[in-house]
């Protein structure tokens, strides 16, 4: 299902958006800014949808023949702008896709939105081309620019655009929305929504990807052997760790939670805050056996390693480093 209704979170943004279209008062251009994976293309996707749909309303009808052609993503008027090059939008695509383009009058509705997904990538010649647009737009034409690095765009952009922050949805809306709309139950539901951030695009991710649950598994058993573990074998399970390099950062993250979950559970003896309930008795058993000090020291040693690895170190000397402090009691 498509609309408003079905998006979790962003009440403010959705509420301007529905005001826009009841009162006729679309803006020519936005700026949709948020971390990756907070919902951007899919509130752009919907506010386009609603703008060109039949019915009328403040949500999509999805019966019309404009609802159908948007969901199939086959719409000629809702542009979504591409490009070729890895990590930059070039002035000849910015040409071709909009400004070129936008001087054609929609072809069966009453506007022309066009999508502009990572838009600072567009290079600054780019973003001084589409200005012109946006500063003097035909009556029809909707650009909206989605970005994760508001900073990317040229303040002459932002100036002219009504901004709308997507800011982080609230941990509980996202693990209701993966119990009741994915069937995560929810001790899975749990570690999915503190991995996701805030992002529902992350949480979802998580939630059905087959890799982030063996991964998952894969770090829970190493935290919890660790300790017992003959150093040959730590060492094949730190190099196996460090050749799956892209997913590096999820394994810290995991880590984190583990030992905060210990931190929490010495401090309170509640199991209700726990990230991983399922594993009570293993975080029972490290908290008695390990002190305050040295969890606070891990969590460190974990910070350490993900700031070792942004300078580029070498990754298993890293992780290695970091398994020792694990394995100090």
């Amino acid at each position: 299902m498509v609309g408003f209704n079905n998006i979790i979170g962003h009440d403010e943004i959705i509420r301007h958006m529905k005001n826009a279209i009841k009162t006729g008062k679309v803006s020519h251009s936005y700026i949709l800014t948020g971390e990756p994976g907070s919902g951007k293309k899919l509130m752009a996707g919907t506010f386009a949808m609603t703008l060109q749909c039949e019915a009328g309303g403040e949500e999509p009808c999805q019966k019309c023949d404009s609802c159908k052609k948007a969901m199939g993503k086959n719409h000629p008027d809702i542009i979504m702008v591409s490009h070729e090059k890895p990590g930059v939008i070039t002035i000849d695509e910015i040409r071709e896709q909009v400004i070129h383009d936008v001087s054609v009058k929609p072809y069966c509705s009453p506007y022309k939105i066009y999508i502009v997904p990572d838009a600072h990538m567009m290079n600054p010649q780019a973003q001084n081309a589409l200005l012109k647009t946006i500063e003097e737009p035909p009556e029809y034409a909707v650009i909206m620019l989605l970005t994760s690095n508001i900073d990317g765009l040229l303040p002459t952009i932002r100036s002219r655009c009504v901004r709308l922050d997507l800011k982080v949805v609230d941990d509980g809306l996202i693990k209701e929305y993966l119990m009741e709309h994915l069937h995560i139950p929810d001790y899975q539901a749990e570690i999915d929504v503190s991995f996701a951030h805030g992002s529902i695009g992350k949480a979802k991710e998580a939630a059905t990807s087959q890799e982030f649950a063996d991964m998952t598994q894969n770090a829970l058993k190493l935290l919890k052997y660790a300790g017992t573990m003959e150093v040959y074998e730590l060492t094949d399970a730190i190099r196996e760790l460090a050749s799956d390099k892209q997913n590096i950062g999820d394994y810290l993250d995991i880590f984190q939670f583990w030992f905060r979950d210990i931190l929490m559970f010495k401090a309170t003896r509640e199991i209700d805050n726990l990230v991983f309930k399922q594993e009570i008795n293993f975080i029972k058993e490290q908290a008695s056996e390990r002190s305050y000090e040295n969890i606070e020291k891990i969590l460190e040693a974990i910070e350490k390693t993900k700031v070792r690895l942004r300078a580029n170190v070498n990754l298993e000397l890293a992780l290695e480093l970091l398994f020792l402090t694990i394995r100090e009691k």
